[in-house]
C-alpha cells in the first residue's frame, strides 16, 4: 500500500516539500516529494536530542532527577521545557516545575551537560547513540542541540519507527518520555499556537491531549505526540492509529502550516483506517 494522502504535499505553498508514513514494525507506507534530500529540521530536531539524553541516561551517564540548569532544575525539567529558563536566552523566568517555558536554551544546557557526562561532544554522541544505529546517515547535528538538527524523510521515518518500536532503549522509557505527560496541569505557550492550560509535554516530545487548536489533526488521537518545528518541519506518531508521518519543507512555519498540516494529518489517518 502507498498512501495517496501524502500527495496533498503538492497544494502547499512551499517551494519543496517531502512527506512519509511509517508503521511501527517499520513498514513504510508511502513517500512523497524528494525523501532523500536534507532540510533543516528546526525545533525537530529536540526529539533526536532527547533521544540521546535518554540513551545517556540507560547507560548510567546521566540520571533524569539529577540537578541540570538553573538551580532546582534537573535533567527531567529541561526536557519537559519546566526548567524555568526563557525561550532563547540563558534567563531564568519562573522557578523550576511552575510553567511550561518552552526553552531552546534549556536543550542547550542539556548538550552540554551530556557531553560534560559522558566527555563526547553532544553532536558526536547523538550520532553514536542514536543516528548511526538507526542507519540515519543523512542526518547530522549542526549546532545547537535545540534546532541545529539536519535530516531527511527517509533517516526521520527511521526514526519514527524507532519511536513506536523502541531498540536503542527499554519501550518503558520510551513511553515515560512519549505517553506520560511530566509536571501534569502545567500551563504555557505552545509557540505557534497560543497559550494552553494544560501544555502537556513529555521529555523532549509534546504530547497532543486535548489541545485546541493544534499543528495535528482534528481526528488524531489525544495520545498523539511529536514535535513541529519553525522551518516549516513535523514528527508525529499516532499509537492509536498504529503509524507515524513526517513532513519537511524549505518554508518557514506560518499561517500557511496552520491551515495545511491538520487536513494532510487527517487525510493520512483517514486512509490508514479505511
Amino acid at each position: 500500500m502507498s498512501l495517496q494522502s501524502l500527495a496533498l504535499i503538492e497544494n502547499w505553498p512551499v517551494p519543496t516539500a517531502a512527506a512519509g508514513a511509517v508503521r511501527a514494525d517499520g513498514t513504510v507506507l508511502g513517500t512523497h516529494g524528494p525523501a532523500g534530500q536534507r532540510f533543516p529540521l528546526a525545533s525537530v530536531t529536540k526529539p533526536l536530542a532527547a533521544y540521546a539524553v535518554l540513551v545517556a541516561y540507560e547507560e548510567g551517564a546521566v540520571e533524569l532527577d539529577e540537578p541540570a540548569g538553573p538551580q532546582g532544575s534537573t535533567v527531567r525539567h529541561l526536557l519537559a521545557h519546566t526548567s524555568g529558563l526563557a525561550f532563547d536566552e540563558h534567563r531564568v523566568t519562573a522557578p523550576p516545575g511552575e510553567r511550561r517555558l518552552y526553552s531552546n536554551a534549556g536543550f542547550e544546557v542539556l548538550g552540554d551537560h551530556v557531553a560534560k557526562a559522558t566527555e563526547i561532544p553532544f553532536g558526536e554522541y547523538l550520532r553514536q547513540a542514536v543516528l548511526e544505529p538507526l542507519g540515519m546517515t543523512s542526518t547530522s547535528l549542526e549546532g545547537s542541540p535545540a534546532k541545529g538538527g539536519v535530516s531527511s524523510v527517509s533517516d526521520l521515518l527511521r526514526f519514527a519507527a524507532e519511536l513506536q518500536a523502541p531498540r536503542l532503549l527499554d519501550p518503558r522509557t520510551v513511553a515515560e518520555a512519549t505517553l506520560t505527560v511530566q509536571y501534569p496541569g502545567t500551563k504555557g505557550v505552545l509557540p505557534g499556537y497560543g497559550h494552553q492550560n494544560p501544555n502537556d509535554w513529555g521529555l523532549g516530545f509534546e504530547i497532543r491531549n486535548g489541545k485546541s487548536p493544534h499543528w495535528t489533526g482534528s481526528s488524531s488521537s489525544p495520545r498523539t505526540f511529536g514535535h513541529f518545528g519553525q522551518s516549516g518541519t513535523f514528527l508525529w506518531v499516532d499509537p492509536d492509529a498504529g503509524a507515524a508521518s513526517v513532513a519537511l519543507t524549505d518554508r518557514a512555519f506560518g499561517p500557511w502550516a496552520v491551515e495545511a498540516w491538520p487536513a494532510f494529518t487527517d487525510s493520512v489517518l483517514a486512509e490508514l483506517q479505511g
